[in-house]
């Protein structure tokens, strides 16, 4: 029997001062900012209820309640993020995934879809990895095919930058097979949400309908 994929989402709850701190810096409103928050995190929780995978929610801090949206969170396994920077606490998140298929997400792309999600699963049957690239250089989603010895390849990288995608990338073992999904808009600074509120409704559908013809993503060279 083939092993159960398991996602793995890194979340802050939506509150001012904690989370989308550099968007309310952007927009000059820690209000909006968090309306932001909550709309991304809300849109990624509804995908992540739409396929046969098991949900661990990986807070920051783990006792953290979700108000409104702990609803849409109701069944899933909470944990703890842990201490550290984001290497650190996506290094405990692997230790702690069973062997198989394993994703990566973060809830800062709103057009994340469960579609996506059972493509990135797909792609890991001819893939050994799969990345979801944000349009800044980093990426909504990672998937990595496990085994109990499976290096971490979260260090070093330059997180919140332009490189972060091709970080990981080089510290996968050689001839590691990548595959790409859909860039998509990571909402980190005012440009980011005004982009994405332009362009919002076409990127849906076209990455829903993509994902439903299994052409959704494409092997990188």
């Amino acid at each position: 029997m083939k092993p159960r994929p398991m996602v793995l989402v890194f979340a802050k709850p939506p509150r001012i001062g904690r989370s989308k701190t550099r968007l309310a810096r952007s927009l000059g409103s820690g209000v909006t900012a968090r309306r932001i928050a909550t709309m991304s995190l809300a849109r990624t929780l509804r995908a992540l209820r739409a396929g046969s995978w098991d949900v661990r929610l990986c807070l920051d801090p783990g006792h953290a309640r979700l108000g409104g949206l702990g609803r849409l969170a109701t069944g899933l396994e909470i944990h703890d993020q842990g201490r550290g920077d984001l290497s650190a606490r996506l290094d405990k998140g692997l230790a702690g995934a069973p062997p198989g298929p394993v994703i990566f997400i973060g809830t800062d792309a709103p057009d994340l879809s469960g579609a996506l999600i059972r493509t990135a699963i797909r792609t890991l049957h001819t893939h050994d990895a799969v990345f979801g690239p944000a349009r800044d250089g980093g990426f909504y989603l990672f998937g990595l095919n496990t085994s109990a010895r499976t290096a971490s390849p979260f260090a070093p990288v330059r997180w919140s930058g332009p490189q972060a995608l091709n970080d990981v990338r080089a510290n996968l073992p050689a001839g590691t097979r990548c595959a790409l999904l859909p860039t998509l808009i990571d909402l980190d600074l005012a440009e980011d949400l005004y982009d994405w509120r332009q362009r919002a409704r076409r990127p849906i559908r076209e990455t829903e309908a993509e994902a439903a013809q299994g052409q959704a993503f494409r092997p990188i060279p």
